[in-house]
């Protein structure tokens, strides 16, 4: 049987290069790749790719009209301190917090909920 590895996460939003900017300031690496609707960051051998999509609705989490359309789940040594960093790269947390003191909620500049875990990472 073949061995599969993710290659990619790809994100939908209203504004790619306000969103690469963020999640590049976030994890410390640099877009790599940018047209007029796309982006693509390399991050610990795995493309996030962001893409611009015409009349995007914006996710209303944990309830609501749109759901979170995707998610993605930082693992970091220090809780409080990688959440004064998102913040200061343009999240802002979450008003729902289903175990802030394992995890904490975030939300990206386009909306997208996205954890930060309290683990060590590799």
């Amino acid at each position: 049987m073949a061995r599969w590895r993710i290659g990619a996460v790809a994100i939908d939003c209203d504004d790619h290069r306000r969103l690469g900017a963020f999640y590049s300031e976030l994890l410390g690496t640099e877009i790599v790749y940018e047209t007029d609707s796309f982006c693509a960051l390399r991050v610990d051998g795995v493309w996030l790719l962001i893409k611009t999509v015409p009349n995007h609705a914006r996710p209303t989490w944990p309830e609501g009209a749109h759901p979170q359309q995707e998610h993605l789940d930082f693992a970091v040594a220090d809780l409080d301190s990688a959440e004064a960093a998102a913040i200061a790269a343009g999240a802002c947390k979450a008003a729902f917090q289903p175990a802030p003191g394992s995890w904490r909620v975030m939300i990206d500049p386009a909306g997208h909920p996205f954890c930060l875990n309290a683990q060590i990472p590799d």
